[in-house]
Protein backbone atom coordinates (compact mmCIF):
# COMPACT_ATOMS: atom_id res chain seq x y z
CA UNK A 1 0.00 0.00 0.00
CA UNK A 2 1.40 3.40 -0.98
CA UNK A 3 2.43 5.91 1.68
CA UNK A 4 2.01 8.77 -0.79
CA UNK A 5 -0.85 11.24 -0.72
CA UNK A 6 -3.46 11.44 -3.46
CA UNK A 7 -1.61 14.45 -4.87
CA UNK A 8 1.33 12.19 -5.75
CA UNK A 9 -0.46 8.92 -6.52
CA UNK A 10 -2.56 10.65 -9.16
CA UNK A 11 0.47 11.75 -11.17
CA UNK A 12 1.55 8.33 -12.42
CA UNK A 13 -0.01 4.92 -12.93
CA UNK A 14 2.05 3.57 -10.04
CA UNK A 15 3.57 5.06 -6.88
CA UNK A 16 7.14 6.36 -7.29
CA UNK A 17 10.07 4.07 -6.59
CA UNK A 18 12.31 7.11 -6.17
CA UNK A 19 11.93 10.73 -5.14
CA UNK A 20 14.43 13.29 -6.40
CA UNK A 21 14.77 16.29 -4.10
CA UNK A 22 16.14 19.76 -4.70
CA UNK A 23 18.01 21.23 -1.71
CA UNK A 24 17.90 25.04 -1.28
CA UNK A 25 14.35 26.32 -0.93
CA UNK A 26 12.97 22.78 -0.79
CA UNK A 27 14.63 20.97 2.09
CA UNK A 28 16.57 23.86 3.63
CA UNK A 29 16.29 27.63 4.02
CA UNK A 30 19.84 28.73 3.21
CA UNK A 31 19.26 32.35 2.16
CA UNK A 32 20.39 33.91 5.48
CA UNK A 33 23.84 32.30 5.34
CA UNK A 34 24.18 32.84 1.59
CA UNK A 35 23.31 36.50 2.11
CA UNK A 36 25.93 36.90 4.83
CA UNK A 37 28.58 35.41 2.52
CA UNK A 38 27.52 37.53 -0.47
CA UNK A 39 27.50 40.70 1.63
CA UNK A 40 30.97 39.90 2.99
CA UNK A 41 32.18 39.50 -0.59
CA UNK A 42 30.59 42.75 -1.78
CA UNK A 43 31.96 44.75 1.14
CA UNK A 44 35.44 43.37 0.44
CA UNK A 45 35.37 45.17 -2.92
CA UNK A 46 33.70 48.30 -1.55
CA UNK A 47 30.21 47.53 -2.83
CA UNK A 48 27.00 47.90 -0.84
CA UNK A 49 25.52 44.80 0.80
CA UNK A 50 22.77 43.10 -1.20
CA UNK A 51 20.48 41.92 1.61
CA UNK A 52 18.21 38.89 1.82
CA UNK A 53 15.47 40.12 -0.53
CA UNK A 54 17.87 40.29 -3.49
CA UNK A 55 19.77 37.11 -2.64
CA UNK A 56 16.45 35.29 -2.38
CA UNK A 57 15.88 36.14 -6.06
CA UNK A 58 19.43 35.29 -7.11
CA UNK A 59 19.80 31.77 -5.69
CA UNK A 60 18.92 28.61 -7.56
CA UNK A 61 21.35 28.39 -10.46
CA UNK A 62 24.55 27.65 -8.58
CA UNK A 63 27.25 29.64 -6.82
CA UNK A 64 28.77 31.10 -9.98
CA UNK A 65 25.47 32.59 -11.11
CA UNK A 66 24.77 33.90 -7.61
CA UNK A 67 28.10 35.70 -7.40
CA UNK A 68 27.79 37.19 -10.89
CA UNK A 69 24.29 38.46 -10.15
CA UNK A 70 25.53 40.01 -6.93
CA UNK A 71 28.45 41.72 -8.63
CA UNK A 72 26.13 43.16 -11.27
CA UNK A 73 23.40 43.88 -8.67
CA UNK A 74 21.01 42.48 -11.23
CA UNK A 75 18.67 39.48 -11.44
CA UNK A 76 20.19 38.46 -14.77
CA UNK A 77 23.71 39.59 -13.94
CA UNK A 78 25.15 36.20 -14.81
CA UNK A 79 23.80 36.51 -18.35
CA UNK A 80 25.10 40.05 -18.68
CA UNK A 81 28.51 38.95 -17.51
CA UNK A 82 28.65 36.31 -20.22
CA UNK A 83 27.62 38.70 -23.00
CA UNK A 84 27.87 42.49 -22.96
CA UNK A 85 29.98 42.82 -19.85
CA UNK A 86 32.33 39.91 -20.34
CA UNK A 87 35.41 42.10 -20.58
CA UNK A 88 38.73 41.85 -18.83
CA UNK A 89 37.77 44.17 -15.98
CA UNK A 90 34.58 42.23 -15.20
CA UNK A 91 36.45 38.91 -15.34
CA UNK A 92 39.07 40.20 -12.92
CA UNK A 93 36.35 41.37 -10.54
CA UNK A 94 34.69 37.95 -10.54
CA UNK A 95 38.00 36.12 -10.26
CA UNK A 96 38.99 38.10 -7.18
CA UNK A 97 35.52 38.18 -5.59
CA UNK A 98 34.50 34.53 -5.88
CA UNK A 99 37.16 33.17 -3.48
CA UNK A 100 36.00 35.69 -0.86
CA UNK A 101 32.44 34.38 -1.18
CA UNK A 102 33.70 30.80 -1.18
CA UNK A 103 35.57 31.24 2.09
CA UNK A 104 32.84 33.29 3.76
CA UNK A 105 30.15 30.75 2.91
CA UNK A 106 32.26 27.77 3.92
CA UNK A 107 32.77 29.37 7.33
CA UNK A 108 29.06 29.78 8.03
CA UNK A 109 27.26 27.03 6.13
CA UNK A 110 24.83 26.30 8.96
CA UNK A 111 24.94 29.40 11.16
CA UNK A 112 21.36 30.28 10.21
CA UNK A 113 20.51 27.49 7.75
CA UNK A 114 18.06 24.81 8.83
CA UNK A 115 15.56 22.24 7.64
CA UNK A 116 12.06 23.32 6.74
CA UNK A 117 9.28 21.91 8.97
CA UNK A 118 8.52 18.26 8.32
CA UNK A 119 11.59 17.51 6.22
CA UNK A 120 13.13 15.02 8.63
CA UNK A 121 9.90 13.10 9.11
CA UNK A 122 9.27 12.89 5.36
CA UNK A 123 12.79 11.68 4.55
CA UNK A 124 12.55 9.12 7.36
CA UNK A 125 9.15 7.85 6.24
CA UNK A 126 10.20 7.48 2.61
CA UNK A 127 13.37 5.65 3.59
CA UNK A 128 11.45 3.23 5.83
CA UNK A 129 9.11 2.57 2.91
CA UNK A 130 12.12 1.59 0.74
CA UNK A 131 11.72 4.59 -1.55
CA UNK A 132 15.09 5.59 -3.03
CA UNK A 133 15.97 9.22 -2.32
CA UNK A 134 18.23 11.30 -4.55
CA UNK A 135 19.44 14.84 -3.97
CA UNK A 136 19.85 16.99 -7.09
CA UNK A 137 21.21 20.44 -6.37
CA UNK A 138 22.95 23.21 -8.29
CA UNK A 139 25.04 23.94 -5.19
CA UNK A 140 28.73 22.96 -5.57
CA UNK A 141 29.77 19.70 -3.93
CA UNK A 142 32.26 21.43 -1.62
CA UNK A 143 29.33 23.12 0.13
CA UNK A 144 26.68 20.43 -0.30
CA UNK A 145 28.30 17.50 1.49
CA UNK A 146 29.38 19.37 4.66
CA UNK A 147 25.95 21.00 4.81
CA UNK A 148 24.10 17.68 4.57
CA UNK A 149 26.39 16.17 7.18
CA UNK A 150 25.93 19.10 9.57
CA UNK A 151 22.15 18.84 9.23
CA UNK A 152 22.39 15.05 9.63
CA UNK A 153 20.44 14.16 6.50
CA UNK A 154 23.26 12.92 4.24
CA UNK A 155 22.54 9.25 5.05
CA UNK A 156 19.05 9.44 3.55
CA UNK A 157 20.28 9.82 -0.04
CA UNK A 158 21.43 6.93 -2.20
CA UNK A 159 22.74 9.42 -4.78
CA UNK A 160 23.83 13.05 -4.46
CA UNK A 161 24.22 15.02 -7.69
CA UNK A 162 25.72 18.49 -7.30
CA UNK A 163 25.98 21.48 -9.59
CA UNK A 164 29.60 20.85 -10.52
CA UNK A 165 29.34 17.07 -11.02
CA UNK A 166 28.03 17.01 -14.59
CA UNK A 167 28.43 18.98 -17.80
CA UNK A 168 25.04 20.63 -17.29
CA UNK A 169 23.04 21.55 -14.20
CA UNK A 170 19.33 22.19 -13.75
CA UNK A 171 17.26 23.35 -15.67
CA UNK A 172 18.95 20.97 -18.11
CA UNK A 173 17.47 17.47 -17.86
CA UNK A 174 20.89 15.79 -17.52
CA UNK A 175 20.96 15.69 -13.68
CA UNK A 176 17.54 14.02 -13.55
CA UNK A 177 18.42 11.67 -16.42
CA UNK A 178 21.63 10.77 -14.61
CA UNK A 179 19.71 9.95 -11.44
CA UNK A 180 17.34 7.68 -13.36
CA UNK A 181 20.27 5.91 -15.01
CA UNK A 182 22.12 5.35 -11.75
CA UNK A 183 19.00 3.97 -10.06
CA UNK A 184 18.08 1.86 -13.08
CA UNK A 185 14.49 3.09 -13.16
CA UNK A 186 12.14 4.59 -15.74
CA UNK A 187 10.98 8.22 -15.75
CA UNK A 188 7.45 7.21 -14.73
CA UNK A 189 8.86 5.49 -11.63
CA UNK A 190 10.34 8.74 -10.25
CA UNK A 191 9.10 12.03 -8.85
CA UNK A 192 10.94 15.37 -8.69
CA UNK A 193 10.28 17.69 -5.74
CA UNK A 194 11.61 21.25 -5.92
CA UNK A 195 10.83 24.91 -5.42
CA UNK A 196 11.86 26.53 -8.69
CA UNK A 197 11.25 26.61 -12.41
CA UNK A 198 14.70 25.05 -12.86
CA UNK A 199 13.54 21.93 -11.01
CA UNK A 200 10.34 21.74 -13.04
CA UNK A 201 12.14 22.18 -16.36
CA UNK A 202 14.80 19.61 -15.50
CA UNK A 203 12.14 17.07 -14.56
CA UNK A 204 9.97 17.74 -17.57
CA UNK A 205 12.96 17.46 -19.90
CA UNK A 206 13.57 13.99 -18.48
CA UNK A 207 9.82 13.14 -18.65
CA UNK A 208 9.59 12.94 -14.85
CA UNK A 209 6.54 14.31 -13.03
CA UNK A 210 7.22 17.21 -10.66
CA UNK A 211 5.78 18.53 -7.43
CA UNK A 212 6.62 22.12 -6.52
CA UNK A 213 6.66 23.43 -2.96
CA UNK A 214 5.15 26.89 -2.66
CA UNK A 215 7.34 28.11 0.21
CA UNK A 216 10.65 28.20 -1.68
CA UNK A 217 12.56 30.85 -3.62
CA UNK A 218 12.00 30.59 -7.42
CA UNK A 219 13.74 33.90 -8.13
CA UNK A 220 11.12 35.94 -6.31
CA UNK A 221 8.21 34.70 -8.43
CA UNK A 222 5.48 32.48 -6.99
CA UNK A 223 5.96 28.99 -8.40
CA UNK A 224 2.18 28.79 -8.87
CA UNK A 225 2.18 31.89 -11.10
CA UNK A 226 0.62 31.03 -14.46
CA UNK A 227 3.20 33.23 -16.20
CA UNK A 228 5.99 30.75 -15.39
CA UNK A 229 7.46 29.22 -18.52
CA UNK A 230 6.79 25.70 -17.28
CA UNK A 231 4.22 24.48 -14.77
CA UNK A 232 4.74 21.77 -12.17
CA UNK A 233 2.36 18.80 -12.24
CA UNK A 234 1.27 19.47 -8.65
CA UNK A 235 1.86 21.93 -5.81
CA UNK A 236 2.14 21.49 -2.05
CA UNK A 237 2.37 24.12 0.68
CA UNK A 238 4.47 21.97 3.02
CA UNK A 239 6.57 18.86 2.45
CA UNK A 240 4.50 16.45 4.59
CA UNK A 241 1.69 16.84 2.03
CA UNK A 242 3.66 14.35 -0.10
CA UNK A 243 2.53 11.63 2.29
CA UNK A 244 -0.79 10.38 3.60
Amino acid sequence: MSIFSEVVVGLNDQPPKAVLFDLDGTLIDSVPDLTAAIDTMLQSINKSPAGEAKVNRWVGNGATALVKRALADCDDGDQLHNTRYSNEQEDEEYTSAYPVFELAYAQRLTHATGLYPGVLSVLSALTKANISLVLITNKPRQFTLPLLQALKIDHFFVEIICGDDLEFKKPHPLPVQTALSRLGILAEQALMVGDSISDVKSARGAKVKSVAVTYGYNHGIAITDASNECQADAFIDELPQLLK
